[in-house]
């Protein structure tokens, strides 16, 4: 393939998107002869046919769909570094698209996507949510500059891209002030027979929150399960039960939810990753992300944990 000519490529591209090798010529402004003769020599340095005749029409082969298939991501790359090339040299902002997996507490994706909105040039963040498999795939198509996960890519994924761990922290429990000053005293044995609101069974959170309570031989009672951390946020606010977030976020939850710690765990830990297409980081608002993370976010979130274990 080393010999592979994309100008060929691109011909036979065209003729398959514009349907047929007259209308191809007009657009590429060579002759019929000539797009025909260099799809030949295509055809030849593939080692197979890329059309096939159907009346007075040209069909893909399977081979050509395949083909097809391979250029139309080839050309639409290159037109997108064409666009972002020219948008960076003439001042347009510069587009950020973060894949963001439901499971990720919206305050965490905050925290940890706002360094690159301070970068010196203009940013425009573009934020999709959704499950972690769909989003590799946009990752694998260079869709996403990169996917902010709580649990790493694993090693048998159909997926090239890379781990880059942001940071890990404990968790809070908190609730709405009746319930936390019911639960407050003798935490964590309090939480038996508590109503718990707990992230969902599928997520690692829950698997690393249920083994930490089953060594401790504590058996809440579940009032709720949710797949949104924001939904179980409102119900903890409620006062439906208690919840656990991120202590990363601790202040954060406190001053918009409108609840009161119960206590903490440093035994049950949340990781967060950026998943990107690079094994080196280059994206300037990627780098900006996960510098951050590693200086400052994290950073302060362990010093005061530091302080409330010594307080």
């Amino acid at each position: 393939m080393r010999g592979l000519n994309y100008n060929h490529l691109y011909y036979f591209w065209t003729v398959a998107k514009e349907g047929g090798i007259a209308r191809a010529s007009e657009i590429l402004h060579l002759t019929p002869q000539t797009i025909s003769g260099q799809l030949r020599v295509l055809e030849d340095s593939l080692g197979g046919k890329l059309f096939t005749r159907s009346g007075r029409n040209l069909v893909l082969t399977d081979m050509g769909r395949l083909a097809f298939n391979y250029a139309d991501d080839i050309f639409r790359l290159g037109a997108e570094m064409e666009d972002v090339l020219q948008g960076r040299v003439s001042g347009q902002p510069l587009e950020f698209t973060v894949g963001i997996v439901d499971v990720v507490p919206k305050m965490v994706a905050y925290r940890l996507l706002e360094p690159a909105l301070h970068l010196p040039e203009p940013v425009r963040i573009v934020c999709r949510e959704g499950k972690l498999d769909h989003l590799l795939a946009d990752i694998a198509v260079h869709k996403l500059d990169m996917v902010l996960a709580d649990t790493p890519l694993s090693p048998t994924a159909n997926v090239r891209a890379f781990n880059h761990l942001l940071g890990e922290c404990g968790i809070t429990f908190f609730a709405a002030r009746d319930l936390a000053a019911r639960y407050r005293e003798r935490f964590p044995e309090s939480l038996s027979e508590a109503p718990m609101l707990l992230p969902a069974t599928n997520t690692a959170l829950r698997g690393a929150l249920m083994q930490w309570l089953d060594q401790l031989n504590i058996r809440p009672r579940i009032a709720g399960e949710f797949e949104d951390s924001a939904l179980m946020t409102a119900f903890g606010h409620a006062g439906v039960g208690i919840f656990i977030a991120p202590s990363v976020i601790e202040q954060d939850i406190m001053r918009n939810a409108a609840v009161e710690p119960i206590g903490r765990s440093e035994r049950v830990r949340e990781r967060f990753y950026a998943i990107s297409a690079e094994r080196r980081l280059r994206h300037p608002a990627v780098v900006a992300v996960s510098e951050a993370a590693r200086l400052e976010v994290f950073t302060k979130a362990r010093k005061a944990a530091c302080v409330k274990a010594t307080a």
